[in-house]
């Protein structure tokens, strides 16, 4: 079990495949996406990692919390996240996690916020069907009906589907594809929707419900203290192999 990311939501835009058709993507940010902390078995109970991303100012970061990022030593962070891996997934701390942790082709899970949209009524939030538009019915046409009834049960039961605030939720979107990655400038490209509005925070990991591919990096895609990680180091000599036959084109 694989670490999670977060990421920015950048927008939604579209690619092309080979064939000419346009996939919907969701565009997904990676800003600096550091290891913070480990938690272990011996001292917490549980195996995970803590991630951080985004630049905070230090003005609104708490004394407690100035001395766990000098532990790690790394620059305070916007957001921060666990994700539950397995003890032989253990990224080191203060390693950045890049976009191609997750591969094109792979299935991913994405959790984010809703967006807010207010007070609604039982038909927006809760897809009731409303009442007729006709044979006695005016003006009330997009109300709930009945919520209780008369002498029996004679109360409106807890948690009836009402009119109410919609939005702001915590929602996870499961097997969503990964169509492209883009290393250098942090970008996962997602086909399909994700829950947030452009801007807000979505954390990313592997799906529950697929089988990882046998190509995936493990533990993970990563540059450690500003250098290429474990990981990245086999794809070293291939890229050192390219640069000189680009430079001799131009």
């Amino acid at each position: 079990m694989r670490s999670g990311v977060i990421a920015r939501k950048v927008g939604m835009t579209r690619v092309f495949t080979d064939a000419g058709e346009h996939v919907p993507v969701t565009v997904l940010q990676i800003d600096q996406c550091q290891v913070v902390a480990h938690r272990t078995t011996e001292k917490d109970g549980y195996v995970a990692l803590q991630v951080g991303v985004g630049k905070a100012k230090v003005k609104n970061v708490s004394q407690a919390e100035r001395g766990r990022f000098a532990v790690a030593k790394v620059e305070p962070k916007k957001k921060l996240a666990e994700f539950r891996v397995s003890e032989d997934a253990l990224i080191p701390v203060g390693a950045e996690i890049t976009a191609d942790h997750f591969i094109p082709g792979q299935f991913v899970d994405v959790t984010g916020t809703t967006t807010g949209k207010g007070f609604a009524g039982g038909m927006k939030r809760w897809n009731f069907g409303g009442l007729r538009a006709t044979h006695g019915v005016s003006i009330s046409h997009r109300s709930i009906g009945s919520t209780g009834g008369r002498q029996d049960p004679g109360k409106t039961f807890k948690n009836k589907k009402m009119p109410g605030h919609l939005g702001v939720e915590r929602v996870t979107t499961q097997n969503l594809k990964v169509v492209r990655t883009d290393p250098e400038r942090g970008l996962i490209l997602v086909e399909g929707a994700v829950p947030g509005v452009a801007g807000g925070w979505i954390q990313v990991r592997d799906s529950v419900k697929r089988k990882l591919p046998a190509d995936v990096p493990l533990p993970g895609k990563f540059r450690e203290n500003g250098s290429a990680g474990a990981s990245q180091v086999e794809a070293a000599p291939e890229a050192q192999a390219v640069a000189p036959a680009s430079e001799e084109n131009a």
